[in-house]
This record gives C-alpha cells, structure tokens and sequence, in this order.
C-alpha cells in the first residue's frame, strides 16, 4: 500500500516514535510515506533521528521527510496526526500559576478549568490555521487523528468550523479498562465493557465478566485493592456518589468537579504524591518541564540504546495504527473514539463531542447508537459540555465575554472564585498569553488597561495544596530509568 501520512507537533519526545512504531508493525504498510513537522527545529531533528535509526534497523527502505514548513509536510497527506501543545512550556506555565494566584489548584490543566479553557483558546486559533492548510493542500478524502488536548474541544473546532473530518483519540478507556480487570481479579480480554460520555469524563456503564453484570461490584472491588485506595481516592468517591466507574486518572478527575480540590485544606485527603497523575498541584507542568530538560541533556544516549523492533506484539494501546488498519484493509477494529454525537448518547447534546465505543473496517469509522447515560453520569458530562461550548465558541470569535461565561460555568473555577476574581483572572490570563492569541487582539488592549488603571483585587502568593519542587539534570541522573519513563511521560508537544 501507498498513502502519506503526516505528522504536526512531530517533536514530541516518544509519542511520535511509539505511534511510528505502531503504524510500521503493519505490513502492508512497510512502501508508505511519512513526514513529520514541528516549529521547534532542534527537537523535530532529534525525534527524527530517533525514528530514521528505528526504520533503518527494522530493514525498511523510507527516509522520512522531516520539515518546519507545514504545508510542505501536509501535502497529499491522507491521514494527519495533531500531537502539538501550543505555546509550549511557556503558556502552559500561565495556565497553571495564574490560576493559582486566585486559589483555583490544577492538577494538569489541559481539559477543564482555567488551565483548559485557555489552552483551547491557543490551541484552537491554530487548528483553524491549521485545517485550512489540510482543506488547500492534503488529500481530498483526509482523516485528522487529533491526539491534543483538550480533546473535545479542538475536535470540535475542527469539525464544525475547520471543514476538515477529525477524529479524537486517548487511552483513557483502556487504562481504566485495565484497572477494572485488576480489582475484580481478571485479565483485560476477560472483561466486556461499555464505556460512553466525554473524553476525560467517559463512564463504564456496563462491566461484565462471562456475560455476569458486575457493575455493582466495583465499588467494594476498588476500596478493597491495595493501591487504587490510596491513589484513586476521588474516583472510588464518584464511584460511590454516581454509581459508576470514571475513565480519568484521580488527579484530572480531581479538577473537572467542584467537590475535591476547593478547599487547600482538604486537597491532600483527596490525593496521593506518589506519582504526579494522582493529584500533585502543576504535576504534569513539572514532569514536562523534567522531561523536556532530560532529552534534552541525555539525547545521545537514547540513540545508543536498542531500535524500536516493529512486529505485532510490541505495538501499543493508541488507536491511531488500529484505525489505519481497519480502513485500509478491512481488518476489524473496536475502540473508544471522541466524534459529533449525532444522537449516539441520547441525554446529551447533539452537537457535542462524545467518547463512545466504535468499530473501524473499509466501510470507516462506525459509532453504534449507545442511548441514554446514567442521569448522574449525564449531568456531570452536561456540565463541562457547557464548558466546552461556550469555550469553543469564544475561540472562534474572539469574544471574550463568552470566555468569560465558560470560565464563571466551570465546575472547579466557580467553586473557588467569584465573579469579579474570575473577571481580572481572565484578564491576567490573557494579557500573559497575548502572542498566541491573535483573536483576541482588541480584548487584551482593553484587559492591558484594565489591569494597569483599575483598583486590583487582591491575590495570593500561592504555590497550592500539594506543588513539588522541578528536579534538576543532576537530580534526574541519579535514576536513570525513572528519567526516560518520566520523558516519555512528558510528551504530545510539550516541547
């Protein structure tokens, strides 16, 4: 088979070498070409040597086509993977500590909250640039696979405003998937589940083990296993309160809700610090932040190290290489995957992006009619849908009162804020990341003289409930092995 693929944000620091090595275990895809593209030269060149050793290794005869001219990269692409984070370290360094100056304490940032709302408001002024170099130049018939967060927001933007057919993709479902089989004692394939809502808030609403419903079991399951007790204590917690189990790990959980992380005083019953993904304030900026200072120092390193192998047993869990599979040679391929709802959930807008169950073959990508949710699990998705709509929309059109609203209706944000904190924050928020915010041109002019003339309210010198200090290289070398996973860990163009 002959078809290009491309790759934006490609500089990200193992996501795009283990979705290479995914899509190259296929063998009827061994004569395929790829191009990668990144504004960050020095990392798309590391990335790429890193891929262009792994390729020549496994005996293939491809040269990958790497480049900072995007348009370049996208020409004739067929299927378009998005893995960039835009503005960086930088901007998402603004999403986590301006908040914090107004108590809203984030785990990660990247979905909800404060730190969600405003990464979409960067991260969709470029789709939109983006889509409409993939309408001018890729292939008439292309598929972006978008991996960025915030999901449901980007996709949604590109869908109904950027005119190109896009897919968004996470393994939420599978991890929690694994999860499940642990606690009730099983392997993953023993375990049938249905798993519908939104991306980050998607809900096993039916768990069965030899045909046997043991939804109603999980919740004993869960507080009786030796780590998820400790680790997942707001998602045992919404396990009990809603009834049914969450995709998302405790410390993204923790800030889509209003409930966990209001109170600095009680943020520390509701979390655990053995790893940065069960709640650590700013936990994923400071494993981006390390894992970008570590390849950075041990890059040559990494180059000595074995190649990727590319057989079937070593692909991973991301449904990006599945999905080419299934449209391509008709192999069938079942998976979760965020699309327009359409009607597929029946207690949720029709307009929004949901995560549901799907299958794949040469006929596309098909999403079966899943019904109503829980009326519990419905609100909860009702409520960040909002959200998202709203956030969307301002991005968009640069409207700046209707970022505000998204900001008032968020769940995290309104527990802890008022409306006039909640004015100025989005001030500050915008003002700080004005050069990757060209929609909002005539806004920050006016916030820029707000914040300069107007009375301030007061704000706090806080650092939040749970913040660990950023490691050094030095610090980092003294466990070699916890640093690369680390780096991996830190990855979808962080960079």
């Amino acid at each position: 088979m002959s078809f290009k693929i491309a790759f934006i944000g490609a500089g990200s620091i193992g996501f795009t070498r283990g979705l290479l090595r995914d899509i190259l275990s296929v063998p009827e895809f061994r004569g395929i070409e790829v191009a990668f593209t990144d504004i960050n030269e020095k990392n798309l060149d590391m990335v790429t040597q890193l891929c262009q050793r792994d390729i020549h290794e496994n005996g293939l005869d491809m040269t990958i086509d790497a480049t900072t001219d995007r348009r370049a990269a996208l020409t004739d692409a067929k299927y378009i993977f998005n893995v960039v984070r835009i503005g960086g370290l930088e901007a998402f360094k603004h999403d986590v500590e301006i908040p914090l100056k107004y108590g809203v304490d984030q785990c990660v940032g990247d979905t909800l909250s404060a730190g969600g709302i405003m990464y979409g408001q960067r991260g969709i002024a470029e789709m939109l640039e983006i889509c409409k170099d993939i309408r001018e130049v890729a292939d008439p018939n292309v598929l972006l696979l978008n991996y960025a967060n915030p999901m449901a927001m980007l996709t949604w933007a590109c869908n109904k405003y950027g005119g190109v057919n896009t897919i968004g993709l996470c393994h939420g479902v599978q991890n929690g998937h694994k999860q499940i089989a642990d606690v009730l004692g099983k392997e993953k394939e023993e375990v049938d589940i249905i798993c519908a809502g939104i991306n980050h808030q998607t809900w096993y609403i039916e768990v069965k083990t030899n045909g046997q419903d043991r939804t109603g079991d999980l919740l004993e399951a869960f507080e009786n296993h030796s780590e998820y007790k400790n680790t997942e204590k707001v998602r045992i917690d919404m396990l009990r309160r809603f009834g049914y189990f969450s995709t998302e790990s405790n410390g993204h959980l923790s800030e889509y809700v209003p409930w966990y992380r209001k109170r600095p005083e009680e943020i520390n019953e509701w979390i655990d610090l053995n790893s940065w993904i069960n709640g650590e304030t700013g936990g994923y900026l400071r494993v981006c932040t390390e894992g970008r200072n570590w390849f950075e120092t041990d890059f040559p390193n990494w180059l000595k190290e074995p190649a990727f192998e590319y057989k079937e047993e070593n692909r991973g869990e991301e449904h990006g290489s599945y999905i080419l599979e299934g449209l391509e040679t008709g192999r069938v391929y079942r998976g979760h995957f965020n699309r327009v709802n359409n009607g597929i959930i029946s207690n949720v807008p029709d307009d929004a992006i949901i995560e549901a169950p799907g299958y794949v073959d040469r006929n596309g990508i098909n999403m079966p009619f899943v019904g109503d949710l829980p009326l519990g699990p419905a609100a909860v998705c009702n409520v960040s849908i909002s959200v998202q709509r709203l956030a969307v929309e301002a991005a968009v059109h640069g409207d700046d009162y209707l970022l505000r609203q998204a900001m008032m209706m968020d769940p995290l944000v309104g527990a802890v804020c008022n409306p006039k904190e909640i004015w100025q924050m989005t001030d500050e928020m915008l003002v700080a990341q004005k050069k990757w915010l060209p929609q909002y041109k005539g806004s920050i002019a006016e916030a820029e003289k707000r914040l300069a003339e107007a009375e301030r309210i007061p704000t706090k010198d806080y650092q939040g409930a749970a913040r660990l200090k950023v490691k050094s290289v030095a610090e980092m070398a003294k466990d070699r092995e916890a640093a690369v996973k680390n780096a991996g860990e830190a990855d979808k163009g962080n960079f």
